[in-house]
């Protein structure tokens, strides 16, 4: 199995995230990324780019998009060929590509599914499609041996990562559990130091990082940041 295990990322644009949302005074350029897990088994499709919206979201956000089958081309990849889709969350960002996949078994958290029919949340015509075919999860799952979604709440209720155990150490495809690498990292950093006990105040961190740090990740990979946080190494 491990032979035909590898986990690649496909670039599928960027978009122009607006002072007011990034905290700073300035806009920021953010990539759109997904990631393509592939396993004896079959082949997982992590997000799948964004997808057409409103004119307000278009002038708002500014997204320069590049199609998800010429993504999947470069790693040998058509559309056919993906057995599972897995969205982090239902932000139309992440399931713009869900429906060129209709048919396929896309496995979401029951919570961000419900919210995402409520309205005014994404862009509806994203989520109940012809041929839409969602597999709803209440928690955790291993999808296959090796592989679970866990529930990494914050940026939506319902927002999942994926963990994907491989022979040089797991990895794990974080979403937008964070927008940046370096937010992850301070928020591990913020663990560590509690855990040792150093004398408030300190920052608190999402309480699920308890369970991803179970898995002892070796890589953790963004949505929206090209950077990888890896663990530090300690010499003897």
């Amino acid at each position: 199995m491990e032979q035909n295990m590898a986990v690649h990322r496909l670039d599928l644009g960027y978009f122009i995230r607006p002072a007011s949302e990034t905290g700073g005074p300035q806009p920021r350029v953010e990539p759109v990324l997904a990631y393509l897990v592939r396993r004896d088994e079959g082949l997982i499709l992590f997000d799948t780019g964004v997808g057409s919206a409103d004119p307000e979201t278009e002038a708002h956000y500014r997204p320069q998009r590049r199609p998800l089958e010429g993504a999947l081309a470069e790693v040998g990849v058509a559309l056919a060929d993906v057995s599972l889709v897995v969205n982090c969350h239902l932000h139309f960002d992440h399931c713009g590509g869900n429906p060129l996949l209709a048919r396929k078994p896309i496995l979401v958290q029951a919570v961000e599914l419900a919210t995402a029919r409520q309205g005014d949340y994404t862009i509806d015509e994203l989520i109940d499609f012809p041929g839409a075919t969602y597999e709803e999860i209440g928690g955790e799952a291993e999808v296959w041996p090796g592989v679970w979604i866990i529930q990494t709440p914050g940026h939506t209720d319902g927002h999942q990562s994926l963990v994907v155990r491989k022979s040089d150490g797991t990895v794990v495809l974080a979403g937008q559990a964070h927008d940046l690498a370096s937010h992850f990292a301070s928020d591990h950093l913020a663990r560590q130091a509690t855990l040792q006990g150093l004398e408030q105040p300190l920052p608190t961190y999402q309480g699920w990082l308890e369970r991803l740090t179970d898995f002892d990740p070796r890589r953790v990979l963004f949505a929206h940041d090209c950077s990888v946080w890896e663990p530090p190494r300690h010499s003897g």
